[in-house]
C-alpha cells in the first residue's frame, strides 16, 4: 500500500527516460490459559457475548452466524484489496480530468497512506478496548461513506480529503478482522476453511482488480473505480451488523494508553511522510531529516512509555517470543523484497515488454489463482510439516520464481513469464498462513487487534523501504549502464536485473530466518496467559493483505 505513492512519480521518469478474550472457553475442568493439545480434548466454546434470544435457538443458527460472520469479513477484505489494487490504473484519467499537477496527483494517493499507515495501532488498540465488532462497523461506514465522496468528487481538493478519510476508515476495519476471525472461528478444523476462504476472496480481489480499473478507466468514468465499493460497503455493513459477535480484550487489559496511542501514531504519520516525499524533495533536505528526527524521537518516547505504563498498548514483552519477533521480521522481509520489486516488474512489463494495462494484469492472474490454491492447502501443509518449514518452503519456492524472471531479457513473451509468476503465487500462498499463525499463536489473545496492526504497520513500512532502496538500486545501476554505452531498454533490464538479485538474497536470508525463529518448542510448557491461537490452525491477516499490495500501475 505505502508504495503506491511511487506509482506516478516513478513510471513518470522512466516514460520521460476469537471468544471475549479465550479465558471464557470452556476447557473441561483445565483452567483458563492451559494449552490444549490439538485433537486431545473437545472443546465446546461459547461466543464473546451472549446472543440475544431468538438468534441462537439451535446449533445450526450458531453455525451459520459463523459463516455469515466470515462472509462479512471477506468482503471487506474484497473491498479494501480492490480498492487498493484497482486505483493506479485510472491514474492518468484522473489527472486530466481534475486538472491536476504530478504534486496532487501523488498526493491523492499518499494522503490515504499517510492516515492509514498514522493510524494502524491506533485502530488495533481501540478495538481491543471498545469491541472490534464497533470498530468494523465505524470503520466500514467511514470507508463506505468516504468512497462515495471520492467518486463524486469534483476537484482535486475534494478527491484527496476523501482519501484520507479512507485510509481513517481502513486503519480502523484492517486490524479488527484477525480478531473477528480468531473469536468466531474456535475449532480448529472450521478455522482451516475459514482461511481457504479467506485465501480465494483476496485472490480473487487480486485477479479482478488491475482488469476493472482498466475497463472502468477505458469505457466509464474514473469515479466507478470508488463507487464499486459502495454497495459492496453497505452489504457488508448489513451483514455484520446482524451477525458478527462482539468481542474485546479482558476487563483487565482495557484501559487506553494515551500516550502510547499519541506517539505511535506520531512516528507513523513522520517516517510514512519521509519516505513518500524524500525522493521528491530530496533526502538531504531539511524538511525530511527533520521528520526522520520526529519520528526516531516519537518512537524511543514511545518506548519509554510503554515501558512505564501498567497497561501498555503494545507489550513489549511480545517481541521476546522468538515466534513473534522472528515472524515479524521474516514478514517485513518479504515486503521490503518482494513489494519493492513487484512494482519494477509492473513497470518491466509495459514499459520494456510493451503491456497494455489490461494485459499486464491479465497477466498476473494466474499468480493469483496460484496464491489462492495454495493458501487454502496451506493449514494442512503446516499441520504436516509444521508452521517453520512451510514459511521457509514457501519464501524457496519465491526464491526460485524471481531467479527465473532474472533470465528474461527485453523480448520475453508470456509464455516464458509463466512459470515464474505461477512458482511466486504458489510460494506467497504457502508462506502468508502459517507465518501468520505462528505469530498469533504467540501473542496474548487480549493484545490481537494491536498484534494485528503491528503485523499490517511493519509491513507497510518495510513495503515502501522497498521500493526507496531497491529503487535506489535499479537507478543505480541503469545510470551506470547508460554511462558505459548502453542504450534506455538494455540499461533498465540490468538495472531491473540487479534489483531483482537484492530480492532473492532478502528472501533467502528469509528462508533461514523462519526456519530458525519459528520451530515449535519441544514439551512448551502452558502459558501463564492466554494466547490468540492454540491450535495449529493459523489465521490470516498478512495473506489478503499482502494480495491487496501487488498493484498494476497505470
Amino acid at each position: 500500500m505505502l508504495y503506491n505513492v511511487q506509482v506516478q512519480r516513478i513510471s513518470t521518469a522512466y516514460s520521460e527516460t476469537q471468544v471475549q478474550d479465550l479465558t471464557t472457553e470452556r476447557t473441561g475442568g483445565f483452567p483458563p490459559g492451559t494449552l490444549i493439545a490439538e485433537g486431545a480434548i473437545e472443546v465446546p466454546t461459547t461466543a464473546a457475548n451472549p446472543a440475544k434470544p431468538g438468534r441462537l435457538g439451535s446449533r445450526g443458527s450458531a453455525e451459520s452466524r459463523k459463516w455469515w460472520t466470515l462472509a462479512a469479513v471477506s468482503l471487506a477484505a474484497f473491498m479494501t484489496y480492490l480498492d487498493n489494487n484497482i486505483i493506479n490504473v485510472a491514474i492518468p484519467t484522473i489527472q486530466h480530468d481534475l486538472h491536476l499537477s504530478v504534486s496532487g496527483l501523488e498526493w491523492v494517493v499518499s494522503s490515504y497512506l499517510l492516515t492509514l499507515a498514522g493510524l494502524l495501532l491506533v485502530g488495533g488498540r481501540l478495538a481491543d478496548v471498545f469491541g472490534r465488532r464497533r470498530l468494523f462497523l465505524a470503520g466500514m461506514a467511514l470507508f463506505t461513506v468516504s468512497s462515495l465522496a471520492a467518486g463524486l468528487a469534483g476537484s482535486g481538493a475534494v478527491l484527496i480529503a476523501s482519501r484520507a478519510v479512507q485510509g481513517v476508515g481502513a486503519a480502523l476495519l484492517m486490524p479488527t478482522t484477525l480478531a473477528i476471525i480468531m473469536a468466531t472461528f474456535t475449532n480448529p478444523r472450521q478455522r482451516n476453511t475459514a482461511i481457504g476462504i479467506w485465501a480465494a476472496v483476496g485472490a480473487l480481489a487480486l485477479a479482478l482488480g488491475p482488469v476493472l480499473g482498466g475497463l472502468i478507466s477505458q469505457h466509464l468514468h474514473w469515479g466507478w473505480i470508488f463507487l464499486i465499493n459502495v454497495p459492496v460497503g453497505v452489504i457488508t455493513f448489513a451483514i455484520a451488523a446482524g451477525y458478527v459477535t462482539e468481542s474485546r480484550a479482558g476487563e483487565a487489559s482495557r484501559s487506553l494508553d494515551v500516550p502510547g496511542l499519541m506517539t505511535s501514531a506520531l512516528a507513523l504519520f513522520a517516517l510514512t511522510y519521509a519516505l513518500i516525499e524524500g525522493g521528491t524533495k530530496g533526502w538531504t533536505s531539511p524538511l525530511i531529516v527533520g521528520a526522520f528526527t520526529l519520528a526516531a524521537v516519537a518512537v524511543a518516547a514511545f518506548g519509554v512509555i510503554e515501558t512505564r505504563t501498567q497497561n501498555p498498548m503494545v507489550d513489549l514483552a511480545m517481541f521476546r517470543r522468538r515466534e513473534f519477533s522472528g515472524g515479524t521480521s521474516t514478514m517485513m522481509i518479504w515486503s521490503f523484497g518482494i513489494l519493492g520489486i513487484y512494482f519494477f516488474t509492473s513497470l518491466y512489463l509495459q514499459e520494456i515488454l510493451g503491456f497494455s494495462p489490461t494485459k499486464a494484469g491479465l497477466a498476473f492472474v494466474p499468480m493469483a489463482l496460484c496464491v489462492a490454491v495454495f493458501a487454502a492447502i496451506a493449514p494442512r501443509i503446516e499441520a504436516l510439516a509444521g508452521a517453520h518449514r512451510a514459511v521457509a518452503a514457501g519464501m524457496a519456492l519465491m526464491v526460485i520464481g524471481l531467479s527465473l524472471f532474472a533470465r528474461l531479457g527485453s523480448a520475453a513473451g508470456y509464455d516464458s513469464l509463466l512459470p515464474g509468476f505461477m512458482l511466486f503465487g504458489a510460494g506467497a500462498g504457502l508462506m502468508n498462513v502459517p507465518l501468520t499463525n505462528a505469530v498469533m499463536a504467540s501473542t496474548p489473545a487480549a493484545r490481537a487487534g494491536v498484534a494485528s496492526a503491528l503485523l499490517n504497520a511493519s509491513r507497510e513500512v518495510a513495503g515502501l523501504l522497498g521500493i526507496t532502496v531497491i529503487g535506489a538500486v535499479l537507478r543505480t545501476r541503469q545510470s551506470g549502464a547508460l554511462r558505459d554505452g548502453a542504450r534506455v531498454v538494455p540499461a533498465f533490464v540490468d538495472g531491473y536485473h540487479a534489483g531483482l538479485y537484492l530480492t532473492i538474497a532478502l528472501l533467502a536470508l528469509g528462508v533461514v530466518v523462519s526456519y530458525v525463529t519459528l520451530r515449535p518448542r519441544p514439551g512448551a510448557a502452558a502459558s501463564s496467559e492466554p494466547v490468540a491461537g492454540i491450535t495449529g490452525a493459523g489465521e490470516l491477516e498478512a495473506i489478503g493483505e499482502s494480495l491487496g499490495e501487488l498493484v498494476i500501475p497505470g
